[in-house]
């Protein structure tokens, strides 16, 4: 009896995430070139990078029609951004540094991950993974989308933004 209650209890709560993930605005980003693109954020001004994994949201520089719930970035927040196209590995970046003050990010933040798993429902269009790391403390961001899971490393999320996908930074 126990063993059944748990089972449906467990099925409910798998169906109501499905529903609450789905319903979420803006879990879809975009990373299209270094003049279109987005990044996950916490949902509101000031909230904690690690805090907000599983409920971050996308914002994008500009309105994009494949990130079409995402919230635009605050004007000034992306202080450098360098893109890579790596065709031949299918994967796309943008590295660089933050101006955290823009959007309340505490200076004291370590920062945190992004990715497939967190927050719940994320993607972006065209692409089956993505990692995103957002270091406030330092002032530095970073993200790649991959056809390829071996090309996204979402393993070393402790190694910070140079261990995990390297790039300018500048």
């Amino acid at each position: 009896m126990l063993k059944t209650l748990l089972a449906s209890s467990l099925v409910a709560l798998a169906a109501t995430l499905s529903t609450v993930s789905a319903g979420i605005p803006g879990q879809t980003g975009a990373l299209i070139s270094d003049k279109e693109y987005c990044i996950f954020l916490p949902p509101k001004y000031g909230g904690g990078i690690s805090e907000s994994e599983d409920v971050a949201i996308a914002f994008c520089n500009k309105p994009i029609s494949s990130a079409p719930k995402a919230k635009i970035l605050p004007a000034g927040f992306i202080k450098s951004i360098h893109f890579v196209h790596n065709t031949k590995k299918g994967y796309v970046q943008i590295t660089g540094q933050i101006d955290r003050t823009k959007y309340g990010l505490n200076k004291k933040d370590g920062g945190g991950q992004y990715d497939i798993k967190a927050p719940r429902g994320a993607s972006y269009a065209g692409y089956n993974h993505f990692v995103e790391l957002i270091e406030p403390d330092i002032g530095r961001y970073c993200l790649r989308v991959c056809k390829e899971k071996a090309d996204c490393n979402t393993g070393k999320s402790t190694y910070g933004c140079e261990g995990v996908i390297g790039g300018d930074y500048s």
